[in-house]
């Protein structure tokens, strides 16, 4: 486990793929439990640790995770999260590049629980939530495209759903459009940078996961401008 960003109030930690943030229903080790353990070992606390879930990543994806180490920071982060003061910049590998360079993309999108999919729509529908998130193409390889992303709402899947109905499926995500997946089961979308005001200190906080160490997420890192 990686830890980006401590003190006594959160912890930010990098997540790799194939990781699951929260218990689920594989019974598979979350990592906020990697964490209690960090936090009790590095600490000697006795007894039961105490670590808020205040946001996920989706099991495939890499990058921040912000835990609240106290009770006082838990419900002040998830109202920062709920009124979008929590800035969260992602970077995504696609296969296809956008016809605008940059822009905003606004769908309403509907979820399938049964599948643990979601579905985008250009109009609004029954049960559907609106969905917005800003894109820029910031880098390329010879057959990827490196969009980074920021999100507007916070929504089931979407910058993976949002990307594949703007015709640029995100590498490795069979869910979406990708024609193959990739070696490792991970999809090539990263967290890359979270911003906000500390909710007990209120100094501004700015933390970077570092990009994964493979040849395709390093080489296209280097075309970034």
């Amino acid at each position: 486990m990686e830890v980006i960003y401590e003190d006594n109030h959160i912890i930010i930690v990098n997540k790799q793929s194939g990781e699951i943030v929260q218990g689920d229903k594989t019974g598979d080790r979350p990592l906020s439990e990697i964490v209690k353990d960090y936090i009790k070992e590095k600490y000697h606390k006795p007894g039961a640790v105490f670590l808020g879930v205040v946001h996920r990543l989706d099991r495939p994806v890499s990058g921040l995770v912000i835990f609240a180490r106290t009770s006082k920071a838990l419900p002040r982060l998830n109202k920062m999260f709920v009124e979008g003061e929590v800035h969260k910049t992602y970077w995504a590998i696609v296969k296809n590049t956008p016809r605008e360079p940059e822009g905003t993309l606004t769908h309403w999108l509907v979820r399938n629980e049964k599948q643990n999919k979601s579905y985008a729509y250009d109009s609004e529908k029954p049960n559907a939530k609106k969905a917005i998130l800003k894109y820029r193409t910031i880098g390329h390889s010879d057959n990827y495209t490196l969009l980074e992303v920021q999100l507007m709402t916070g929504r089931h899947h979407q910058i993976r759903c949002q990307l594949a109905a703007l015709g640029c499926p995100i590498k490795g995500d069979l869910k979406y459009g990708a024609p193959r997946s990739n070696p490792d089961g991970s999809i090539s979308l990263l967290s890359r940078k979270v911003e906000f005001i500390h909710p007990v200190s209120k100094e501004k906080i700015s933390v970077e996961a570092p990009v994964p160490d493979d040849n395709l997420w390093q080489n296209i890192k280097k075309t970034v401008k």
